[in-house]
């Protein structure tokens, strides 16, 4: 019974299923004191993206303590930082771009806020700073990102929500509603982007803040063709900032360097990234800032850079992202993205099944929605066959629920293989007719 009692003492997350003993982890695989092990179906919290036990990532690490393993970038000169800062930039297609290390990706996001408010009062003589998020939207877990953003599991009561809230509809049905049944959301979508501006006054607009693929609030959604590029005309017609929240997407979770890559024009002026870069090696957040308006942040008329914390841009955390990068360099990126096509290719029969209403996603990004009530039967089901996955609460009254498909990156064809089959069989033991299950207090990002 102890055991019990100390586990609730720890105020973290926790799903109605029993927890794994882990005893080592390689790659995608976890191996338990019971002889059981099971495949990491999510990557963790959609982090372990390039699997676990890297030796590129320990040499990394071991060879910085071995030099020092604290460091202030203001204090001792930030070698493996600005290595780590010219690696990254290169590694997205953005080479150019200054760089803003932090420990997570919440402060990631605040502090691309930060940025953005700063560079339009500069530019553009800014009354407010307001950020305009969507209603599908997650951006973290901080007051500020959590009283904006639409996640519905996780937006404060509203006497809480500082006054803020999602400005516009995220283009996804049922998040939009067009008022006419069946209608699909396009590019004209992004029209409620424009009003949301208008309607603030353009001159009280720092930035629009978006996931340029929907994570895993709503599960996965792809944004119509041509939305995108829309939104940043519309933003730069009225003197308005973009920002990607990259945080879940970016370093080829969707088969490109950013999800964005997908379509052309749909280049953000500041990108946040986080989970792809550390991949469950180290906490981590980076704020890309483009090189047209990276410049105004020294200008001498710039208010100071919002405080990143004691620990960013921490010498170890740098050397660990290296060690992530080497590893994400080394893959053969024509292979990743043919799994990642086969991935969705035998995931998108599910629904045919009873108790799928749909499959989504690009890269190794899926979302399988369920009918209602069945998420914890599926995860139970799923984990009986040795492989576990992350779940997710969307859009719609009431609201949808499913599951994340996300390998690491670097599982190979076998570990699809096992994955997808586990994964079938759970749905095909489903009876969609049995409604309920167990509740949970799971992070729904």
């Amino acid at each position: 019974m102890d055991q019990y009692v100390r586990r609730e003492r720890l105020l973290t997350s926790s799903r109605p299923l029993p927890d794994f003993d882990v005893v080592t982890a390689r790659g995608p695989w976890l191996h338990c004191a019971d002889g059981r092990r099971f495949f990491d179906g999510s990557s963790g919290l959609i982090c372990v993206n390039v699997g676990q036990g890297s030796a590129r990532v320990r040499a990394r690490v071991k060879a910085q303590f071995e030099r020092f393993s604290f460091g202030s970038a203001a204090v001792v000169r930030p070698h493996v930082q600005l290595e780590l800062m010219d690696r990254l930039c290169r590694a997205v297609g953005r080479p150019q771009d200054s760089v803003a290390l932090v420990t997570c990706g919440t402060l990631g996001v605040e502090v691309a806020i930060g940025l953005a408010r700063n560079i339009a009062r500069l530019r553009g003589g800014k009354r407010h700073g307001d950020i305009l998020t969507s209603s599908l939207g997650y951006h973290g877990n901080s007051a500020l990102t959590l009283a904006l953003a639409g996640n519905h599991a996780r937006r404060p009561r509203p006497e809480d929500a500082l006054g803020l809230g999602p400005a516009f509809p995220a283009p996804y049905p049922p998040a939009h509603d067009h008022g006419q049944a069946g209608r699909a959301c396009d590019a004209t979508c992004a029209d409620e982007v424009a009003n949301a501006i208008d309607n603030r006054g353009a001159e009280n607009v720092a930035a629009v803040l978006l996931e340029p693929v929907n994570g895993t609030t709503g599960g996965a959604y792809v944004p119509p063709d041509g939305y995108l590029r829309r939104v940043s005309e519309i933003c730069r017609e009225r003197d308005v900032l973009v920002i990607h929240d990259e945080v879940l997407t970016g370093l080829w979770r969707t088969g490109t360097p950013l999800a964005s890559d997908h379509w052309d024009g749909a280049a953000p002026d500041l990108c946040i990234l986080s989970k792809g870069l550390g991949a469950g090696y180290t906490p981590v957040g980076a704020v890309l800032v483009s090189p047209e308006v990276a410049p105004l942040l020294r200008h001498q008329d710039a208010d100071p850079l919002p405080a990143m914390g004691t620990m960013a841009a921490h010498p170890l955390q740098a050397a660990a992202c290296l060690g992530v990068l080497d590893e994400l360099e080394a893959m053969d990126t024509g292979a990743l993205q043919a799994r990642g096509e086969r991935l969705g290719a035998l995931l998108r029969p599910l629904t045919g099944l009873a108790a799928v209403r749909d499959v989504r996603g690009l890269g190794h990004l899926y979302g399988v929605e369920l009918e209602l009530g069945l998420l914890w039967p599926l995860m139970k089901e799923a984990e009986q066959r040795g492989v576990f996955f992350y779940p997710f609460t969307g859009a719609g009254h009431p609201r949808s629920e499913g599951l994340v498909v996300a390998p690491p990156l670097t599982s190979t064809d076998e570990d699809i293989d096992f994955l997808t089959t586990a994964l079938t069989d759970a749905v095909t033991a489903l009876n969609p007719t049995d409604q309920g299950g167990p509740s949970c207090s799971c992070p729904t990002p």
